[in-house]
């Protein structure tokens, strides 16, 4: 059965944008840590990140750096952290989250935002790109 993040790629489920490669998507996280919290993600589903093939995996990575030097560019924090947890979707995804202490980091408090706000931060990130 799809991953609800394979049904983003498959365009099922909608989301908020940040970028996109024929291999790699990224887009806000919907329940996000701080404002531009984004995830990266292969569009190809695999479970686990050191499953995914060496090209797949550098390519990961390789996009996120771009995004997350996007992301500096526009949201103010002190800098933008990396996570690969894994637990909550069976698809690989990498989280990049503006960071300004490390209770951000935590996944334990969340920030609010409209539909506007999500928008309006994904058109800010794409545009930084």
């Amino acid at each position: 059965m799809a991953s609800i993040f394979t049904k983003i790629v498959n365009g099922d489920i909608p989301c908020y944008k940040v970028a996109e490669t024929d291999d790699f998507l990224a887009f806000l996280d919907v329940n996000p840590n701080a404002k531009g919290h984004t995830l990266c993600i292969p569009k190809k589903e695999v479970d686990k990140i050191f499953d995914l093939d060496e090209t797949t995996y550098n390519g990961l990575m390789s996009f996120s750096r771009k995004v997350a030097i996007a992301i500096e560019k526009t949201i103010d924090c002190k800098r933008v952290g990396m996570s690969v947890i894994g637990l909550e979707v069976p698809h690989v995804h990498v989280h990049l989250i503006p960071l300004n202490s490390m209770e951000d980091a935590r996944f334990v408090n969340k920030t609010s935002m409209t539909k506007d706000d999500f928008e309006a931060t994904a058109k800010a990130i794409s545009g930084n790109l």
